[in-house]
């Protein structure tokens, strides 16, 4: 129980970084990057990817409203896509925060299979390295504000992406 406990704490600090540098882009910077990794697009992909990964597997998961399937891809060469707006991530990032206590005390820890095909990993190792790609991609993020001048701050624990 003490691990879940632990992994909600992560997620939501983690899920407090990314709302914070989707707030506190400039709107140049939010459209800039080489195609298809425009600051806005890696802020989709970590968000769609955090919500996806958060659930016990694939079919359990339910799609945001706004889900745009080419928009999550940072590989190959996906369709150029018109940006999603601050607020549209910052409102996909609350609600991924809003429902990460119900998501993980639903997850079963204990089985060798993580619910999704293309990784052959047990569901507590996914979801390690969910928190680890979630992070990653914060500090992408927080790279490329600071490059333009715009400070992002740490939280170490359990903090709500809605403070």
């Amino acid at each position: 129980m003490q691990f879940k406990t632990a992994l909600k704490a992560q997620y939501h600090a983690g899920l407090w970084m990314l709302r914070q540098c989707v707030e506190r882009c400039p709107e140049e910077v939010w459209v800039s990057g080489v195609h298809p990794r425009n600051f806005w697009r890696i802020s989709y992909h970590v968000t769609y990817y955090t919500h996806l990964y958060a659930h016990q597997k694939e079919s359990d998961y339910t799609p945001w409203a706004k889900e745009n399937s080419n928009a999550r891809v940072l590989w190959a060469t996906p369709p150029v896509e018109p940006p999603y707006s601050k607020a549209d991530i910052s409102d996909y990032i609350d609600m991924v925060d809003a429902a990460i206590d119900i998501l993980v005390d639903s997850l079963d820890l204990e089985t060798n299979d993580c619910g999704f095909s293309w990784y052959s990993l047990s569901k507590l190792e996914h979801q390690m390295l969910n928190i680890r790609h979630l992070q990653g991609h914060v500090g992408q993020l927080s790279e490329l504000l600071h490059s333009h001048d715009v400070d992002t701050d740490w939280k170490g624990s359990a903090v709500s992406a809605h403070s």
